[in-house]
């Protein structure tokens, strides 16, 4: 397996070459002695339901997985909690507002971008939201569904760690 940091070839506190790995998960400077430990970022997935108990699915409009389904999210911010990225993230793309975010579970990802491999742990979340006459795809979504929770399938949606998660729904009786 390549080291995560491959793509890191110089320091980025000096700048030096002598930027060698460290062990499975680090990268050190010889020059001097800063050590990047390489670590998940934070990303958020909303799974919302309707009044009738179908999902809400998003049609992604970018790569990676352009044209493949999804559940609305994205990563967190800064200074930023799990449950405010995935209300900022529901409205960026849907522009609903989220009334309640309860965490659910969490699966661990791998999500290429500009062919930099970004390894994340998306946090999927129970949404409510009261008002989807609001209801509108918008940023990096192209199109918005309710889907019957029988009729999903996995192998529909583009990103690994959502197929996961679409499996472990798609088991739950009723949200």
């Amino acid at each position: 397996m390549l080291h995560p940091l491959r793509q890191f070839l110089f320091c980025p506190k000096c700048g030096s070459k002598n930027f060698l790995e460290n062990n499975e998960k680090s990268k050190k400077c010889s020059h001097c002695a800063f050590t990047y430990y390489f670590n998940s970022s934070a990303a958020v997935v909303a799974v919302i339901e309707n009044a009738e108990g179908e999902i809400l699915v998003a049609t992604r409009a970018k790569d990676p997985a352009k044209d493949t389904l999804d559940l609305s999210g994205g990563f967190i911010d800064m200074h930023e909690t799990a449950e405010e990225a995935v209300c900022r993230e529901v409205h960026e793309e849907t522009g609903l507002l989220i009334t309640s975010a309860e965490y659910l579970f969490s699966i661990p990802n791998i999500y290429v971008y500009s062919g930099f491999e970004v390894h994340t742990v998306d946090m999927f979340f129970r949404c409510k939201a009261n008002d989807f006459s609001v209801l509108k795809a918008q940023d990096d979504v192209s199109g918005l569904q309710f889907v019957a929770r029988n009729k999903l399938n996995p192998a529909d949606f583009g990103l690994m760690s959502i197929r996961k998660g679409i499996e472990k729904i798609s088991k739950e009786v009723r949200m």
